[in-house]
């Protein structure tokens, strides 16, 4: 009796002394918005590059995009795999818009290739300028790519931008609202020069959101200052819009969707998608990935069953095509789903996982639906970015990582196993 007094005393004591040397787990604490960065003038001369960014552009190639003041300035690329020595040159195009008052500088956008992959390029945009280099997707697994969505241009967004450069990934995915611009054109300025130090190292595949709408009736068209800076893929994949498109990288086939375009049955879209779907080739790509800005599979109050219409139009589609992985925006925090289809778990579903909490100026969506749904597996109210890492033709890594105190903090994970093989896709 004696002895079990003894270590009851000596259990309790162990206890204390845990509990005074061991860090108390809290609920997580969501941080606060920050407020919008604030660019200093810096005045560059007129033909100097600047907003410089990559982006895929057909097999092999890819699309260098950049901004000069300067009207007569050459859309030349040149560009090589040592530095200073360009054995190559490229001729491309050029565009500019008017909105308002304001004047866009001469917006260059110039195809190279066609290109080695899994390596660096040198380059040299308008002859003149600094040298700016980039790496190539590889040709095989693995290939890993970065997801944030609803970037901004807020000290949040910084953090985010400062925990993807450490990532080593080869592919920027970004499913709507790029800049907040909303309508002051001189913030698509400051954002291209705030995501030119990632966005010219390595491709950025992005989607337009409710906030590169910027239609004033009348007056402008709905996403022109969009399309005219953020040229993509469409014409290469065969689509009639920049809105939406597609693109292949390893074994890999991603299509890029228009929430804030016709999606019905009877629109161009919709046509372009089923072709599109219908030409994938599963043994040489076995992975399909979607992304578009409005999730189909929220649980968050806001936004609640925005995008029930693309939904209805376009789930079969996808259920039929055997999509693997769903990403998207808008909703500002975090949220990740069972294989899904028609509301409810399927196991020939996509896997759906918003993650529009980049870094916007409006601040989280921290309100979630009670009690969660059953297809709902992980939802956390945070900034933050993913990693999806696609291993071989059968499974890939997804991870969320999310700004904590400015450090990353990954609170979310789960291997995804694609539907290649299984009887989901059975002939």
């Amino acid at each position: 009796m004696e002895m079990k007094t003894k270590t009851m005393i000596s259990t309790i004591l162990i206890s204390v002394l845990l509990s005074i040397l061991l860090p108390v787990r809290t609920d997580y604490v969501r941080p606060q918005p920050r407020k919008t960065l604030h660019f200093p003038w810096n005045p560059k001369h007129p033909s100097v590059p600047q907003q410089v960014h990559v982006s895929l552009a057909g097999e092999n190639h890819i699309r260098i995009s950049w901004v000069t003041d300067d009207k007569s300035a050459p859309s030349i690329v040149e560009y090589g795999m040592s530095p200073g020595q360009y054995n190559f040159l490229s001729q491309g195009e050029t565009t500019s818009y008017k909105y308002l008052f304001y004047r866009s500088g001469k917006i260059h956008h110039t195809v190279i290739g066609p290109l080695e992959h899994d390596t660096v390029y040198f380059y040299r945009c308008g002859g003149q300028g600094p040298e700016f280099q980039f790496k190539t997707p590889p040709g095989q697994f693995p290939v890993t790519f970065a997801v944030a969505g609803d970037l901004g241009q807020t000290g949040w967004t910084k953090s985010t931008l400062n925990h993807i450069e450490k990532c080593k990934y080869d592919v920027h995915l970004l499913p709507g609202d790029l800049s907040y611009a909303d309508c002051m054109q001189h913030r698509w300025d400051t954002f291209g020069e705030l995501v030119q130090p990632l966005a010219s190292a390595r491709p950025w595949m992005v989607t337009q959101g409710n906030h590169e709408k910027e239609k004033i009736p009348f007056f402008t068209d709905a996403f022109a200052s969009y399309n005219a800076r953020w040229k993509m893929p469409f014409e290469e994949s065969k689509s009639t819009s920049n809105l939406y498109y597609s693109f292949e990288v390893a074994g890999v086939h991603v299509v890029m969707l228009g929430s804030y375009t016709d999606y019905d049955e009877l629109s161009d879209q919709y046509s372009w998608l089923k072709a599109d779907l219908s030409k994938v080739d599963r043994k040489k790509t076995p992975w399909l990935v979607v992304l578009f800005h409005v999730p189909w599979y929220n649980s968050n109050h806001a936004h609640q069953g925005e995008g029930d219409g693309m939904m209805m139009a376009m789930e079969p589609l996808f259920y039929a095509a055997g999509v693997d992985l769903v990403l998207t925006g808008h909703v500002h925090a975090y949220e990740r789903s069972k294989r899904v289809n028609k509301g409810k778990s399927d196991p020939c579903g996509a896997v759906h996982i918003t993650i529009g909490d980049g870094g916007n100026r409006e601040g989280l969506a921290q309100k979630y639906v009670h009690p969660k749904p059953e297809w709902s597996v992980f939802r956390e109210a945070s900034f933050g970015h993913g990693e999806l890492k696609i291993v071989n033709s059968t499974h890939a890594f997804w991870s969320w990582h999310r700004n904590d105190d400015d450090e990353p903090m990954r609170s979310d994970q789960v291997w995804i196993t694609s539907l290649i093989g299984s009887e989901c896709l059975a002939e």
